[in-house]
């Protein structure tokens, strides 16, 4: 059995849904999860100023926060952000720019990795995103498990071969979608396993 981290970074949920789909796949596959989001770090005001990120916040109070324990605990890992200006949220990325221990001691390697995102709408930089965010993976020598074309859950998602993706709101395929790159990592980390 896989032990995958699911790692992720939401403002006002629409990661956070993408990121649960992406559990009950890898679940669903046989996988152990750990489900995780990462602290955040934007200022008080700023989030004040936007109803659906405060609400999103504190419902979030008493979820795990991830920390460098679960990239090590893991056999994958399948990092989530939201797109900011086509590229990885901040809060994420300070999640990994804090990982240089675990890299330079080899623990980040040779672990399946894959990723989703969400973006206000379809040409908001989903898939400039998941590849900003794969730049980091390769540098850590994960093997990536893209879904690709490999499905038709896929295309229930709008067909993004890079990750899961959604614009605002998920849709059920897109949830469907997500599923789908859950249980690819983790059916692919079986393999490796064995």
């Amino acid at each position: 059995m896989a032990r995958i981290a699911v790692i992720y970074y939401s403002a006002t949920g629409n990661v956070h849904r993408l990121a649960h789909a992406v559990t009950e796949g890898a679940e669903a596959a046989g996988s152990e999860v750990r489900l995780r989001h990462v602290a955040e770090t934007a200022p008080e005001e700023a989030i004040a100023q936007n109803a659906d990120w405060a609400a999103h916040r504190t419902a979030m109070d008493d979820d795990p926060v991830a920390s460098l324990d679960d990239l090590e605990w893991c056999d994958a890992y399948i990092l989530g952000t939201p797109t900011r200006f086509g590229n990885v949220a901040a809060q994420l990325k300070q999640f990994m720019d804090t990982t240089g221990p675990l890299w330079g001691a080899g623990k980040l390697a040779d672990k399946v990795a894959a990723g989703f995102t969400s973006s206000q709408n379809a040409h908001g930089g989903q898939e400039s995103t998941l590849l900003a965010l794969y730049n980091t993976t390769h540098h850590w020598g994960a093997i990536i498990a893209a879904p690709g074309y490999t499905d038709p859950r896929v295309f229930e998602g709008g067909g993004n071969p890079y990750g899961a993706s959604a614009v605002d709101g998920t849709t059920e395929g897109e949830l469907t979608a997500a599923r789908y790159v859950g249980e690819r990592v983790a059916t692919i980390a079986d393999r490796l396993a064995a």
